[in-house]
Order: C-alpha cells, then sequence, then structure tokens
C-alpha cells in the first residue's frame, strides 16, 4: 500500500513541474520581443521540450511500476485466500481447534487419494465432458484407474447396473484410448481388450467391467484428487 501511494504522489508531482514548466513558457513568451531574441526563446521552447519528454517517460514507467505492484497485490491476495479456503476445506474448525484430514467434506478416502461419488439424480446428470469440467473445478479429476487403488472405481459406482454407470477419466481419442492424467493406457487390461471408437467414453458400473458408450450421453460421475497427507 505504501508503494503504491509513494507511485501516485511521484506522478502527481511530475504532472505538476511539467505545467509549471508550461507557465512559465507561456510567460517567456508573453514577455520576450520574438524579433529581437529569437534565439533565447528557441532554446527555452527546446529545453521545456526535452523536459517534457523526460517527465512523461518518467510518468509512463512509474505508472507500469504502479501496475505491476497492483497485480503482484492482487495475485497475493489472490493466494492468501486460495490458501485459507484450503484450510479451511481439510482443516475446519470445530470447539474453537482445527481438527485437519486427509480429504475434504463430503470425499471418500482410499489412501492415496480422495474420491468423491456424483450419485445424483437423471436430471442432474451430465456428459462426459461436463462431468470432466465440474471435476476439474475442483481441482480434481474424472477418476482414474491405478493398480495400487485396483477395484476403487468399482467400489465407488454404486447402485449402477447395465449402461447405468458413472463417468470415469477414458476416453477414446485419435483412436486410442486416453486417461484425462496422461496416464499409461495400458495400465489396465480393459484398453488393451476393447477396441478404441472416437467419440466414445468409459463409465464404470458396479462389480461389472466398464463399459463405453457415447460420450454424449448423460451418466453420473466420479472425480479423484491426491489425498492430503496429515
Amino acid at each position: 500500500m505504501g508503494l503504491r501511494i509513494h507511485f501516485t504522489s511521484v506522478i502527481s508531482e511530475n504532472d505538476a513541474k511539467l505545467t509549471a514548466e508550461i507557465q512559465q513558457l507561456e510567460t517567456l513568451m508573453q514577455h520576450l520581443n520574438l524579433s529581437k531574441d529569437n534565439e533565447t526563446l528557441l532554446a527555452a521552447i527546446q529545453h521545456l521540450t526535452n523536459l517534457n519528454d523526460k517527465l512523461s517517460s518518467d510518468n509512463d514507467k512509474l505508472r507500469r511500476d504502479h501496475d505491476d505492484l497492483t497485480a503482484v497485490t492482487n495475485w497475493n491476495k489472490l493466494n492468501v485466500s486460495r490458501a485459507q479456503w484450503s484450510i479451511d476445506a481439510y482443516c475446519p474448525k470445530g470447539n474453537k481447534r482445527r481438527r485437519c484430514k486427509a480429504c475434504q467434506e463430503g470425499w471418500e478416502l482410499t489412501e492415496p487419494s480422495c474420491y468423491e461419488v456424483h450419485n445424483v439424480v437423471s436430471s442432474d446428470q451430465k456428459t462426459w465432458e461436463e462431468a470432466r469440467e465440474d471435476c476439474r473445478g475442483k481441482s480434481s479429476h474424472l477418476a482414474v484407474y491405478t493398480k495400487e487403488e485396483h477395484g476403487m472405481i468399482s467400489k465407488y459406482s454404486p447402485d449402477s447396473s447395465g449402461t447405468d454407470g458413472y463417468w470415469i477419466g477414458l476416453r477414446a481419442e485419435g483412436g486410442m484410448w486416453e486417461w484425462v492424467d496422461g496416464s499409461d493406457p495400458a495400465v489396465n487390461d480393459w484398453t488393451q481388450q476393447n477396441l478404441p471408437t472416437d467419440g466414445q467414453c468409459v463409465m464404470s458400473v458396479h462389480e461389472e467391467e466398464w463399459r463405453s458408450v457415447s460420450c454424449a450421453e448423460k451418466k453420473r460421475w466420479i472425480c479423484k484428487m491426491k489425498a492430503l497427507s496429515v
């Protein structure tokens, strides 16, 4: 805040100097006889022109510095806000004390990950891309398979069967299966046994194999993020 006030003060001071110099020039022109002292007048004009250019350049630099300071200040405020949000999300205050946990409220822990299951009614279900954006908005991604968490995606797919499943982070694109986090698609046997067809995304069905359906269909979905070490 002090630097911002300083920049504003210096800019105002430079503007005042420029205004004063211009007034001096006007006064000088009123009292000088142009025909008798032309060289003096031209020198004064050149001096003021140079001064004007320098003050303008200084003011431009100060304004840029002021803008940079404002941007840094806003960025710091945003970081503080995010840090406070993280503290509140993972370490909620109760009985005047904070108790930290590995997952946010509403997320299930299966180390080393947290899962959020969106078991919503049909009117609130989403396409694969919409579900992906929902997870992104929570700093997470659609559920991704790992060997250390084998069976977890199926576990977090309750009340599902047939074509009524949960979107996970696997889809066919460019004739290949792709996980949203860039994981090796061959990490799971399913991707090696099922041919990828562009426009198809994968859903999880409880205690059954995954199934590929049109990405445009609306399903429930599962988000996943890394658990906090506490």
